[in-house]
């Protein structure tokens, strides 16, 4: 091409269409940076901002409700100018050098687009994600209602073709995602020295709550103190003194038929009051109905959930129910405080065994504990993360993975670890030693 060819091509047309070209690249910037901020954005920031009075993060909030419409109308927009601006690209510089034209017009465009319109504008809002977000909200939210036939319309379409190859939307994935993302946020703080274990415990505690049965964590009816009710009053009042416990179920004839619930305080002042009474004090305590300072029962199925079964202690002013099976057998017993230890840890006082659940260690590095110790205080315990699908307990884990009930000095590897069974109660696993298998093979 000779130079009064390539002047004639560099005319104003030339110039207006660059600046047109100029204009399209910063839309496409401004989509490109709007998407990475309003989906990077925190929601959580986003609503302390708004809730101090900007209005940008709220609408913010209010457009990324619905983030298959937001990221529809905002690809739409952004695909509009970049293949606008590389079409008139292609035509300015076909115009200015020929056929050649078409190559470079490609390599410029790939360049500009990459550099200014895509990796920049994303950059910058990566960073500032919420303040960006807050910005560019309002014009984003124009677009999108501007572009909410064609989006609507290419919605239908995609979830009809994701449909064919059996693909389904779930429009509350976000909403389900949540806890997964705040766990795995926790976590991920806790490997990096941000948040201390015991404050990630606690908030996973919380979260759990809604997803965990009281079968998991309750008493089991083996380990329950029951009190005859048949007994002598100063019998029952001694078994209440004896008692670490200050409530105990009351049986008649046979321990699945609980009659009451006895609380110690109300024994002793009903005892106080007898003694007080008259000279005939000591008949009186002799022939005193237990069952008249003793609770209903409260049995509640041991398919509830822990945050539910706490709403309801909460809400009757109890602390203390009797889990049955769906054939109304008993199968254990759940305090208010097993629910609120499955969040802050263990909680004991002055008359707890001190022995009880706790984890000895060994010169090798193992660890002894009891089987019935929950698979989950101990991963809270170790930090350690054996699955607890299919047992509650240690000793439930092993027999489970083993598919028998072993016998005293068996070992059993799985999960990374090494298991072996120091003693057993009949059927029940008593005692465990549990060691990493990395350090077996250390030592």
């Amino acid at each position: 091409m000779d130079h009064t060819a390539l002047e004639t091509g560099l005319d104003t047309g030339f110039w207006i269409t660059a600046g047109v070209i100029a204009f399209l690249l910063l839309l496409s910037a401004f989509f490109s940076g709007s998407e990475t901020a309003l989906t990077a954005a925190s929601r959580g920031k986003l609503r302390s901002t708004a809730d101090k009075g900007n209005k940008g993060a709220a609408k913010a909030l209010d457009i990324t409700d619905d983030n298959e419409r937001l990221i529809g109308s905002v690809l739409l927009g952004n695909n509009l100018v970049n293949i606008l601006a590389t079409s008139l690209a292609t035509a300015l510089f076909t115009r200015a050098f020929g056929e050649s034209g078409v190559a470079l017009a490609t390599l410029v465009m790939t360049l500009l687009v990459l550099v200014f319109a895509e990796v920049l504008p994303k950059t910058y809002a990566i960073t500032n994600p919420e303040t960006a977000a807050a910005r560019v909200a309002r014009p984003i939210a124009l677009i999108v209602t501007a572009f909410a036939p064609v989006v609507s319309f290419v919605r239908l379409l995609v979830r009809g073709v994701l449909r064919v190859f059996g693909v389904k939307i779930d429009p509350d994935s976000n909403i389900l995602a949540m806890r997964e993302e705040i766990a795995g946020a926790l976590h991920l703080g806790h490997s990096e020295g941000v948040v201390e274990k015991e404050d990630r415990d606690r908030i996973l505690g919380a979260l759990d709550l809604g997803d965990r049965a009281v079968e998991e964590i309750m008493l089991h009816r083996s380990s329950i103190e029951m009190i005859d009710v048949d007994l002598p009053p100063q019998d029952i009042l001694a078994r209440c003194l004896e008692s670490p416990h200050t409530r105990l179920p009351l049986f008649k004839d046979d321990h699945e038929n609980i009659v009451g619930v006895l609380h110690a305080k109300e024994m002793l002042r009903a005892m106080h009051k007898v003694a007080q009474g008259s000279e005939t004090s000591i008949e009186q305590m002799l022939s005193f109905d237990v069952t008249s300072v003793a609770m209903e029962p409260y049995f509640i199925p041991e398919t509830t959930t822990l945050d539910d079964q706490m709403r309801q202690f909460l809400r009757r002013h109890t602390h203390f129910a009797l889990v049955v099976d769906e054939y109304g057998t008993l199968q254990g017993l759940i305090t208010l405080e097993d629910i609120l230890e499955e969040i802050v840890g263990e909680i004991t006082d002055e008359f707890d065994d001190e022995d009880e659940d706790q984890i000895e260690h060994t010169d090798d590095g193992a660890i002894v504990i009891d089987g019935s110790m929950t698979i989950r205080d101990l991963n809270r315990a170790k930090d350690w993360s054996l699955p607890d699908d299919e047992a509650n307990t240690v000793a439930g884990l092993i027999i489970f993975e083993a598919e028998l009930i072993p016998a005293v000095g068996q070992v059993f590897s799985f999960h990374g670890f090494r298991f072996e069974v120091l003693s057993k109660e009949q059927n029940r696993i008593a005692s465990l030693k549990i060691r990493p298998l990395q350090k077996v093979a250390l030592n």
